[in-house]
């Protein structure tokens, strides 16, 4: 279950980016994929429409209905955000930082790198010879 204070924040949020209720087209839908006949038989799924966008979202990650409505919004909040701030929204840095650290290093940042560590050991080591007198 959903505490009131996520719901309030996130109504709080939909009306900071300009998302009202009575433009969101609600459905609730049976799912797909694996899970037997109680995924064929609750239409826990729900599916979004933003309409002033035309933005579509559907989310099936939980079972319960209520917790889906709730990362659906989340799913649609973020998508706003990320058309009308662009680079600044939280999800486009999140990805490009995730860009960077999957990015190779520079053949100067590795040898960098490779003469840092042996600068660690060489300290390391006098510790030792020093400490075994």
């Amino acid at each position: 279950m959903i505490s009131s204070e996520k719901i309030a924040a996130q109504e709080k949020r939909m009306e900071a980016l300009g998302i009202r209720e009575d433009g969101i087209v609600e459905k609730f839908i049976h799912g797909s994929g694996s899970g037997g006949q109680k995924i064929n038989k609750t239409a826990s799924c729900v599916y979004l429409k933003h309409e002033p966008t035309g933005i579509e979202i559907k989310c099936q990650r939980e079972r319960s209905r209520e917790l889906n409505r709730y990362l659906a919004r989340k799913e649609l909040c973020e998508r706003i955000d990320e058309i009308k701030n662009g680079v600044e929204s939280k999800r486009q840095q999140a990805m490009e930082k995730i860009r960077r650290q999957k990015r190779q290093k520079s053949r100067r940042q590795k040898q960098r790198m490779v003469a840092d560590k042996r600068m660690l050991s060489q300290k390391k080591t006098q510790r030792r010879s020093s400490a075994e007198e």
